[in-house]
């Protein structure tokens, strides 16, 4: 296949009526405008949490679900019959009754209906119509699945992810007075805390943007501390105001990317329809017709469990696994519990011409020039991974078999690098006897004895979650996904649904995905290889500033026609060789190969400023890339060809962050302070002076607890910079501003009622009074800062 034939003709790409890519580009460059340079730019987030439910077995709906399934009873019931082991319920009995810490993640929780007021209740029963948009018509089919009776009274049993919507409803209620800027901005906010999936998702109140004084990556650090704040303040309601501790379930809630280790043993004991009635959540929250998107996220469930099966015959295919002895404990497949952040990045030069409807900008160009920014911005993503975010994860012995470990890999890595990531990352765990390598490969009670006679230790990966998760299916030979022409993302579906790793009613999984101003109301991309950031303060903004530059390093190069498509050729080999250097930096591969004779241009310019690279011995054609000083090209790149964007954008002591992050990543990058975090918590010097249930298990504790109340904490360095900026311009500050916070409390010593709150939320120690305080001081500050971005003209919604 020719460079053209894959590039596509600008016939092909272009309606006759249209202005040609070079009339745009022209255009662009004539008026000196590179997109997200400046203050082109605006940002919005998307944050996925964990939650956990701690109580006893007796207590807590989780575990009493469980034990009042028709699973278990069914499952009980063929036992007698002597049609099962014994055994087969041990397990499942032993995940209800034995766990000390008595921590139920991702538990549902039930409380007494009558304890929502009038608003609440509004609400709950709007989100219970089969289509909101016709609040006359009827009631989803499993409407009174939500609603059940405990001693003659009515309870509601619910998903916390729909939970802290209804909190937020509740601390609404007009019962009281409330001043109109917290109702209305309350009410506003409501249908950001999405119902969707296992995690609660919560996304961006309003777009912010760049202004004189901020960066927009500031601006969205600010508002999800905010944001994080105000839903630990709603967690908080909740235990009190719907008497879920008084009832012996107490709700937490925080950043953890993995799916919990606990949970992950549920998964392998039982069907994955009962792990689906357990743990996906109803939709009853951010979409029209919830019941038809829970089925999609039901479907979402059924095909990746199906596309991890079938990654056991490519593994095949590859020469990985041999025989027919495959690891295969269940069929269910819980990648979907796996959290991250998403941020959305905009254009608003772009976005106001394709608004405009101007012939020279249109939704052509929109996707041909989308499309080759998302080519060029995927070999800068080795940046971020472990650097901004991170999932430290230790993996044991026993976590080696091939179709286990590697995950999706198969679906997003051709044959050739597959192979080579596997064999590097043997010679990088522990799994050698008297120095020759060995996997497991037999009963469990052999694997046992090999681990423990030879010590066999395992791995650690700085961010396991881009292993775990399918992040980008690789394009098929017929169907490139960014070749730049409309329609590509629907014909590659078909390809994958064919092949049984996909459906076509999905959404297209990327690493970063284009935001259309035909959907999203705005051109611009979205980042999804953020995991967990361990400072919001510092990570996250650094990050927002980082993939902002990129993106506008990447129109810089389109602009000057430095990199065109036919520098990145659209086949599934170019695809996979720069997205193998993702996956290295993830597993924290030392090295990986690149072909000498690459046909991608652009991989030729970074590996040519690439220190310590040579020929292959190994793998004749290619050559050995150090991942180190691949990253520290990356870095000499952006110093040198975005340096006056960097100026532009004020981002000079960003670009010395990311410097020290990439030349000292045990004291700078967040898998190391994370991890270092974990330590300290476990109290181990060394992660692998600890078994890797260990090691995750206390991952857990620490995100739950500590990190936790780290972010609690940050938070509040925010609220308080804020309450005495507003103090200290008392006399100039808006009225309305000023009046609804003087409803709250009054001008004399606002910053020591912060202080006191800061101590108290971190023991969860408030009481329902002063959580109600924090929670509409919140609200205030957040519509000062939405009332700001719809004065710039930045159009409110969700990001």
């Amino acid at each position: 296949m020719n460079r053209i034939s894959n590039r596509g003709s600008w016939k092909d790409i272009f309606d006759s009526g249209n202005s040609g890519p070079t009339e745009f580009l022209d255009s662009l460059k004539s008026a000196g405008f590179i997109p997200y340079s400046g203050d082109d730019s605006t940002c919005g987030i998307e944050n996925e949490f964990q939650t956990a439910v701690s109580g006893k077995n007796s207590d807590v709906d989780l575990p009493r679900s469980i034990k009042e399934s028709n699973y278990l009873k069914n499952l009980i019931k063929r036992i007698n019959r002597g049609d099962l082991s014994v055994k087969s319920s041990d397990g499942l009995l032993e995940y209800l009754d034995r766990n000390e810490k008595g921590i139920w993640e991702n538990s549902w929780v039930r409380f007494p209906r009558n304890t929502l007021s009038g608003f609440a209740e509004s609400v709950f029963r709007h989100d219970l119509k089969q289509d909101k948009s016709k609040p006359a018509g009827p009631d989803r089919n499993d409407a009174d699945s939500f609603i059940i009776k405990e001693n003659g009274k009515e309870f509601l049993r619910i998903p916390v992810s729909y939970l802290l919507k209804l909190a937020l409803a509740d601390s609404l209620d007009s019962r009281t007075y409330i001043h109109p800027v917290i109702r209305n901005t309350g009410i506003k906010f409501l249908d950001s805390y999405l119902n969707d999936n296992t995690s609660p998702e919560i996304v961006s109140f309003f777009p912010v943007k760049c202004s004189n004084d901020t960066q927009s990556s500031q601006s969205i650090k600010n508002q999800t501390l905010k944001s994080y704040l105000l839903t630990q303040m709603l967690v908080l309601y909740s235990n009190k105001k719907f008497e879920l501790s008084m009832n012996g379930q107490d709700v937490s809630l925080y950043f953890s990317p993995h799916p919990p280790v606990r949970q992950k043993k549920l998964n392998d004991l039982i069907t994955d329809s009962f792990y689906r009635e357990l743990f996906m959540s109803p939709c009853l929250s951010g979409w029209d017709r919830g019941e038809e998107k829970h089925s999609y996220m039901n479907l979402c469930h059924q095909v990746l469990s199906r596309s991890s099966l079938n990654s056991i015959l490519k593994l095949k295919e590859a020469g990985i696994v041999s025989g027919n002895r495959v690891y295969l404990r269940g069929i269910s497949n819980i990648s979907l519990a796996n959290n991250g952040t998403h941020i959305s990045i905009g254009s608003r030069g772009l976005s106001g011409m394709l608004q405009s409807g101007e012939a020279s900008c249109t939704i052509q160009h929109e996707k041909y020039y989308g499309d080759l920014a998302i080519k060029i911005f995927e070999h800068f993503i080795p940046l971020f991974t472990g650097t901004y975010s991170a999932s430290p994860y230790r993996l044991s012995f026993h976590d080696f078999h091939p179709e286990k470990v590697l995950g999706f890999l198969s679906h997003e890595l051709d044959f050739t690098q597959l192979r080579m990531i596997w064999s590097i990352w043997q010679n990088k765990a522990d799994l050698k006897v008297f120095g020759n390598p060995v996997l497991p490969s037999g009963p469990e009670w052999f694997e046992q004895y090999m681990l423990k006679t030879f010590r066999l230790r395992g791995d650690f990966v700085s961010d396991f979650r881009m292993i775990d998760f399918p992040v980008s299916f690789l394009s098929t030979d017929e169907s490139p996904l960014f070749n730049g022409k409309p329609g590509s993302d629907e014909r590659l579906k078909k390809d994958l649904a064919s092949m049984g790793i996909f459906d076509s009613k999905m959404s297209v999984y990327t690493l970063y995905r284009m935001r259309s101003n035909a959907a999203s109301g705005y051109t611009g991309f979205e980042g999804r290889y953020y995991s967990l950031f361990e400072s919001l303060q510092n990570d996250l903004e650094k990050a927002a500033a980082v993939q902002t530059l990129i993106t506008s390093l990447a129109w810089k190069y389109i602009i000057n026609n430095t990199v065109t498509h036919e520098h990145i050729p659209d086949t599934p080999g170019t695809e996979s060789e720069r997205r193998q250097i993702i996956f290295a930096t993830a597993i924290g591969l030392p090295c990986f190969f690149i072909k000498k004779n690459t046909r991608n241009i652009f991989m030729n310019k970074i590996i040519s400023m690439t220190r310590n690279t040579r020929g292959s011995s190994r793998y004749p054609g290619y050559l050995k890339v150090q991942t180190s000083d691949y990253l520290a090209a990356l870095v000499k790149i952006i110093k040198t060809d975005s340096a006056d964007l960097v100026e532009s954008m004020n981002l000079e002591k960003t670009i010395e962050d990311l410097e020290l992050r990439i030349k000292t990543p045990s004291e700078y990058s967040a898998s190391s302070r994370i991890t270092d975090g974990i330590l300290r918590k476990a109290g181990a010097h060394n992660q692998f002076k600890i078994s890797a249930d260990e090691f995750n298990l206390c991952a857990e504790e620490y995100y739950r607890e500590d990190l936790r109340i780290k972010h609690i904490y940050e938070a509040y360095e925010i609220l308080l910079e804020e309450i005495e900026s507003i103090d200290s311009s008392e006399t100039s500050a808006d009225p309305e501003i000023a009046s609804a916070i003087q409803t709250l409390m009054s001008t004399r010593n606002r910053s020591g009622f912060i202080k006191l709150m800061k101590s108290k939320t971190a023991e969860g120690d408030l009481p329902l009074m002063y959580i109600v305080t924090m929670i509409q001081l919140l609200l205030v500050l957040l519509y000062k800062e939405m009332k700001y971005f719809s004065i710039t003209g930045v159009k409110t919604g969700n990001a």
